[in-house]
């Protein structure tokens, strides 16, 4: 399969679908953990396995003594080294190339690069989890009850007041009994972050300690003097390191050959992980706001007062004050979620029936809240949407 076949395949991840199509359970941010990122590091999968991009991923030559195709894979599977304190010496002068000369002195070896592909993939995997954690919490109850009336307007009016009449009455008769449903949600927005923060420090880990300074130290070596800087891309992903290959020679004596390996896949690996070294940051940085947003929701009700308000237009302040106090967390949630998948006309219609049912009680000339049988015949698929897994 061409490169591009499978890139194709990973672009399923990022989806555009209709408002209609597809509830929304979740924010912009979390989405960027399983859609964006996951994405991110599946096609970074893709590319450093992608040979006719790059060509052999090493090549070494050696004095002769060794069959290339023998040298070559001998060092792919073992591994390569360099010497650190050869690292800021003038290439030309002093070292043929960064990190090589004189072997009497502390190596760095390199075997990281037989695990890249394996370890950006678990990565992406790992940004996967919360989300579908939260998927299986969840288990499409957005979806069900938002049936008919995401996106934009559509179908009859007398069609669409009876379902918004029949929302209400589910919202009334459940008030209170979502708060499970909003620790599941809140406690997957936490993996997101702690997911983050701990790929971060794997990848330090995994990278030999040298990740964390990795983003800082290229913007520092691109302000500095272009004669004295020392590419630091170069070495922590080297472009040229040693191996040494033992065999016995005529006499059984053991002998020893020096290669020098060209790794061409490090010129992906480099790019790679300055990349994603700014996009964990930023998306650690946009983690921890948000779960400060989800713990002022909770704690702060003038936050909630505030997103009636703001985000969805709603209403006066009686209205809202309403809603605020006779309200609990996982209500308020649900409520948040059935406004990202509504036009804000016909949430704000709700919004105002529901007020007027909390104020009224649900006795006054109102149906009786629907049953599961009952709504069957309005989100005829409830049992699939149920149990039906998305992506």
């Amino acid at each position: 399969m061409s490169v591009f076949g499978m890139v194709s395949a990973v672009a399923g991840f990022v989806k555009v679908r209709y408002l209609v199509d597809k509830a929304i359970i979740d924010n912009i941010i979390f989405r960027s953990h399983y859609r964006i990122t996951s994405a991110i590091l599946f096609l970074c999968c893709i590319i450093v396995t992608a040979n006719n991009l790059i060509g052999d991923p090493i090549q070494c030559i050696n004095d002769g003594g060794v069959p290339g195709h023998v040298i070559n894979t001998y060092c792919w599977i073992t591994y390569t080294f360099t010497l650190p304190h050869e690292q800021n010496k003038p290439v030309g002068t002093h070292v043929a190339h960064p990190g090589l000369g004189n072997e009497n002195q502390e190596k760095m070896y390199h075997s990281y690069y037989q695990w890249v592909p394996f370890f950006l993939f678990f990565q992406g995997i790992l940004f996967y989890i919360p989300h579908w954690v939260w998927k299986n919490w969840e288990e499409g109850k957005v979806r069900m009850i938002t049936d008919g009336m995401r996106g934009c307007l559509v179908g009859a009016k007398e069609e669409r007041s009876h379902r918004q009449s029949r929302l209400v009455q589910y919202l009334i008769e459940t008030l209170h009994m979502h708060n499970t449903y909003a620790f599941g949600y809140f406690i997957c927005e936490g993996l997101n972050f702690v997911n983050v923060l701990f790929n971060i420090f794997f990848t330090d880990k995994f990278l030999g300690g040298t990740f964390l300074q990795y983003g800082s130290d290229v913007i520092s070596f691109s302000n500095m003097d272009q004669e004295n800087r020392t590419d630091p891309m170069v070495r922590i992903f080297p472009r040229v390191t040693k191996c040494t290959f033992h065999k016995f020679g005529p006499s059984g004596s053991i002998q020893k050959h020096d290669a020098l390996c060209v790794l061409a896949l490090n010129i992906l690996n480099e790019k790679i992980y300055i990349f994603l070294w700014f996009w964990f940051i930023l998306l650690a940085v946009l983690s921890g706001l948000a779960l400060v947003y989800s713990a002022a929701v909770v704690l702060l009700p003038n936050t909630r007062e505030f997103i009636l308000r703001r985000r969805f237009r709603f209403g006066t302040p009686d209205a809202v004050e309403t809603i605020v106090r006779k309200t609990q967390v996982g209500d308020f949630l649900l409520l948040h979620l059935l406004g990202q998948n509504m036009n804000l006309m016909v949430f704000g219609e709700i919004l105002d029936e529901f007020v007027r049912r909390l104020n009224f009680g649900s006795n006054s000339n109102l149906p009786s809240a629907p049953s599961t049988l009952e709504m069957s015949p309005i989100y005829p698929e409830i049992e699939k949407y149920g149990k039906e897994t998305e992506t």
